[in-house]
């Protein structure tokens, strides 16, 4: 690397220049490192997981009383890897191969387990909850941690572990979908059941970036292993078969704080929301068709394995704007998204940076949510 002083005497006369270049790229080093100190400070720990996975284990053999075949299946955040410490705990019970009517027979099922819930000393709240999956919410008292349990909707438990390998292919990802979840949190739109985005779309967007950039960070897992993530294969295999996939090289070595702002980027400059599907299937952005599933939807975002569209929550206008408007109005010399860890320029051109992101978002050594 040349030396300031070699530089200096080439350019001088851009020497104010390039001194805000330098410290911008001090900005985005001290940004990297935030988003490490987030992540590390909100990731899921080992214990966190044990803990469901105890309950799970217990719920199962409560179940298997009223279904003898059945299987309890631990999915979502807390598997996936893009879990943090007060992360919610999904369940999948598995009763038979065949799907299940989920606005009939499931509701039958989890009105049963409602009852069996109720008797359980170290079970509380359990909620049925009436929606196009239905799910039986509760809390499990020893734990802490609250549950939404459905019954065999069991591509919940294929892209479990499709979204585990891409968490464990490539060692940024993690962190930047942590960091993501919490800014999109912070700023209202991460909460399906208010009309944005769920956590589960937003981790396809973030992975949807980081395959289509000029070098991907990562591939398409289904294109690259189509064996391990078959849509028909069976469900007791799901867990296995992913295991023996290799860490991804990549010749991408840009820091997580570029992937960050580039990631704010795209979406605010590069992807065409009236026009494009986010396929990360496919690795690409597939042209928007007028089928059911897309016409008239602000957001389209492919469900790898089923093909629906996982933002069909985004249905009014004004929280399609309110999410649009967090990625457009970054911009160079504005402050980024007010108060919170990303780097701003002031006026004058020179980069600061906001609080940290442990102090935004972790308060008494927990991650908030």
């Amino acid at each position: 690397m040349a030396c300031f002083t070699c530089i200096e005497s080439s350019f001088g006369h851009h020497l104010p220049i390039l001194e805000t270049i330098a410290q911008m790229l001090f900005c985005v080093s001290q940004l990297s490192g935030q988003m490490v100190e987030l992540f590390e400070a909100c990731q899921q720990q080992l214990s966190d997981l044990e803990r469901k996975e105890l309950c799970r284990a217990q719920l199962q053999r409560e179940i298997q009383r009223l279904f003898p075949l059945a299987r309890l299946y631990l999915a979502g955040s807390s598997l996936n890897g893009f879990g943090s410490r007060n992360s919610d705990a999904d369940l999948c019970l598995v009763i038979q191969a065949a799907p299940v009517d989920q606005r009939n027979d499931a509701v039958y099922v989890l009105s049963l387990i409602q009852q069996l819930f109720y008797r359980l000393s170290y079970i509380e709240r359990p909620q049925l909850i009436r929606a196009k999956v239905p799910i039986l919410k509760f809390r499990d008292k020893v734990s802490g941690v609250e549950f939404d349990l459905n019954v065999n909707n069991t591509v919940g438990i294929r892209n479990t572990f499709l979204l585990r390998s891409y968490a464990n292919t490539e060692q940024r990802v993690r962190p930047i979908i942590l960091v993501i979840k919490r800014w999109a949190r912070h700023h209202g739109i991460n909460d399906a059941s208010k009309g944005t985005l769920s956590s589960y779309t937003l981790v396809l967007m973030v992975l949807h970036y980081l395959q289509t950039l000029p070098e991907p960070v990562i591939p398409s897992l289904q294109k690259e292993y189509p064996e391990c993530f078959s849509p028909t294969m069976e469900i007791h295999l799901v867990p296995e078969r992913p295991k023996d996939i290799p860490l991804y090289s990549s010749s991408n070595d840009a820091s997580l704080g570029e992937l960050l702002l580039g990631f704010l980027k795209y979406y605010a400059s590069v992807f065409s929301w009236d026009k494009q599907v986010i396929s990360v299937r496919e690795a690409k952005a597939l042209p928007k068709s007028n089928s059911l599933e897309w016409r008239d939807k602000f957001i389209c975002v492919e469900e790898p394995f089923d093909g629906t569209n996982t933002a069909r929550a985004v249905h009014e206008k004004v929280k399609f704007d309110a999410i649009k408007a967090q990625f457009t109005e970054v911009r160079p010399r504005e402050r980024f998204t007010t108060g919170v860890f990303l780097p701003h320029f002031t006026y004058s051109g020179i980069p600061q940076l906001t609080p940290t992101l442990s102090q935004t978002f972790c308060s008494h050594g927990r991650c908030s949510n």
